[in-house]
């Protein structure tokens, strides 16, 4: 004989978690594809702004998977991207020098005259680490100008590609 209580028991019921959707990607995974890509680019460019913008995507990315809404993640992109962009021109601002002081250690180096270009003018091709370069006389210098090929001058600054030269060695 069997006695009943009243009571059921049902079998345990797992939690049906429902899988994402096929084909939809996570709004997280296009930021991420898409700092790696300015990530990328910036290699080929070398000029350090593609990989701000880069960053900025990749920091936007971690707001998504937070489940920041999209006009956040714009925002902190825009912000992220704007504040590397900064340093970078303010980076950039210290380490621009002018062409003399850039090739400083080039002044006061000596140079082998190879030929007159034109002697009238003060032009001319030397020599100097190997190579051959344009170059000119120094206003005001009178025993530069009377040089022989074989002779030898010092760099006194640079004019674009063109080394002005003279008979004194400059003093630092």
């Amino acid at each position: 004989m069997c006695i009943s209580s009243g009571l059921t028991l049902a079998a345990p019921t797992a939690k049906i978690v429902q899988p994402e959707e096929e084909g939809i990607m996570q709004d997280y995974y296009i930021w991420i594809i898409l700092g790696l890509v300015l990530i990328i680019a910036e290699l080929i460019t070398g000029t350090f702004y593609l990989l701000m913008l880069g960053v900025g995507a990749l920091f936007a990315a971690v707001a998504t998977w937070i489940g920041a809404p999209f006009v956040v993640q714009v925002a902190v992109a825009g912000v992220v991207a704007s504040i590397g962009v900064w340093w970078i021109q303010k980076w950039r601002a210290t380490q621009r020098q002018d062409g003399d002081q850039a090739n400083a250690i080039d002044i006061g180096q000596m140079v082998t005259v190879e030929r007159w270009i034109n002697q009238a003018e003060g032009i001319l091709r030397v020599k100097y680490r190997g190579a051959e370069w344009d170059a000119r006389i120094q206003q005001g210098d009178p025993a530069a100008a009377t040089i022989t090929a074989g002779g030898m001058l010092y760099i006194q600054a640079q004019d674009g590609q063109t080394w002005v030269v003279g008979a004194a060695k400059p003093v630092p």
